[in-house]
């Protein structure tokens, strides 16, 4: 492998883990934080930074909240794919699934806080 590779693998995967860590401080949808931490890579390390800084609950948080993100790594792919076969074009097929793939981390984790409230509602 080149260096200009392992560099490149190197920033791409510290600058996920810096944003998702950041996320995760910043954003007042704590939701958010584990979405982001869904980057395979990123998700165990995303884990540990949360869990020494802020305790188990908040790591446990970012965890669950990192299913969505994985659910929503289906659709990225997919899409990717879709778009890349269908245009050709690389960078058009990264933006599209990234897109989708947070709008349906999002939408999936609505779907289940609604259909878990429906069920604690009939309780």
């Amino acid at each position: 492998m080149k260096k200009n590779d392992l560099l490149i693998r190197f920033l791409l995967g510290g600058t996920a883990v810096m944003i998702s860590y950041l996320v995760t401080v910043i954003s007042p949808w704590k939701l958010l934080g584990g979405i982001f931490a869904a980057f395979p890579a990123v998700m165990l390390t995303a884990v540990f930074m949360v869990g020494l800084s802020s305790g188990s609950k908040k790591a446990a948080n970012i965890a669950n909240g990192s299913v969505y993100g994985m659910m929503g790594g289906i659709v990225c792919v997919t899409t990717v794919l879709f778009v890349l076969n269908s245009t050709g074009n690389w960078g058009l097929s990264i933006v599209c699934g990234l897109v989708l793939w947070l709008g349906s981390s999002f939408a999936i984790s609505l779907l289940r806080d609604r259909a878990k409230n429906r069920t604690l509602s009939r309780a």
